[in-house]
């Protein structure tokens, strides 16, 4: 059978079951401010907890000033605080969509919220200014995670980051790419920089990340955020009309879409996933995914092959 990771099978059993057997203590849980029974992973710098579904706002909250579109997605982020959520991800990059996201907090209020945003300029002063601008549009002081959005300037960004976190207006740094783009730069700045988060693709397709950066981040004690969990819609509509594997039924999955999450967060290395959407029902079936338990070793090989199968 194909090997997906580059651990041993007794490691990957060994770091997972660690990782989920502390996800599910209740007294850790709650300190995380957790849904009891609901699938989260430490942040390893801080074994803070984060549940392993989270939501990404490209594209899908870049909606202008459309009060009707606005209420929607304020309705979509309503039913993600509901059922567990808390990592909410956007950028200056993605139109509208921090806007939008500070306008529908107004309504959903702020509580669970763990903030996450990215700078996205050549330039550090305008660094600072996307910073200041991202505070304003999101309602809030603080940010919990701020990252350099496709390593644009990570250099120049880095040491604005650092003072950021200093002066306690970030909590975390992070570092982002995309599409497989750049991971040799990745891996060298995992190598030579202190940071806390590393943002990848990473999907039951997109598996590069496997080779070098999941294993380093792994050893680096980064946390890692998957972007593109549903190749930006197009797997959920791949896999609508094929059979789903004995195995879903065993993780709680009852949905391709649902066991493509569980695929992607039950990575060792992986803290997280952002899958977006502008459907209330979408966002129930992925939140859904909380509610299983992460697939190990052997599942993820009977997950892969079965795709492969029928794709």
């Amino acid at each position: 059978m194909t090997k997906l990771l580059n651990y041993s099978r007794r490691e990957f059993t060994r770091v997972a079951s660690s990782l989920l057997s502390l996800s599910l203590l209740p007294s850790i849980a709650s300190k995380a401010e957790i849904s009891p029974g609901l699938l989260a992973k430490p942040i390893p710098k801080s074994n803070e907890y984060l549940p392993v579904i989270g939501m990404g706002t490209w594209i899908t909250f870049n909606v202008g000033n459309s009060q009707q579109l606005r209420a929607q997605r304020t309705q979509v982020l309503d039913t993600f605080f509901s059922m567990g959520g808390k990592i909410v991800d956007s950028s200056p990059m993605c139109g509208s969509a921090e806007e939008v996201v500070g306008n529908c907090l107004l309504k959903t209020g702020s509580e669970k919220l763990f903030s996450a945003t990215k700078t996205w300029t050549s330039s550090t002063q305008e660094g600072i200014k996307q910073f200041k601008d991202s505070q304003d549009l999101w309602g809030v002081e603080r940010f919990e995670l701020l990252q350099i959005h496709n390593l644009v300037n990570w250099r120049g960004h880095l040491k604005m980051l650092r003072n950021l976190k200093d002066q306690n207006k970030i909590k975390y740094i992070g570092i982002t790419t995309s599409h497989g783009r750049r991971h040799s730069e990745v891996e060298h700045i995992l190598k030579n920089e202190d940071i806390d988060f590393l943002q990848l693709t990473y999907n039951i397709v997109d598996r590069e990340a496997e080779a070098k950066l999941l294993p380093l981040a792994l050893e680096k004690g980064v946390a890692v955020i998957a972007n593109r969990p549903f190749q930006g819609g197009g797997l959920p509509k791949l896999t609508r009309n094929m059979t789903l594997p004995d195995v879903a039924k065993e993780l709680g999955c009852y949905s391709w879409p649902q066991l493509l999450l569980n695929y992607s967060v039950s990575h060792p290395a992986i803290t997280c996933a952002i899958p977006a959407t502008s459907k209330v029902s979408h966002m129930q079936e992925n939140m859904h995914t909380l509610t299983g338990q992460l697939a190990s070793a052997e599942q993820r090989d009977e997950i892969l092959m079965t795709y492969l199968r029928q794709s």
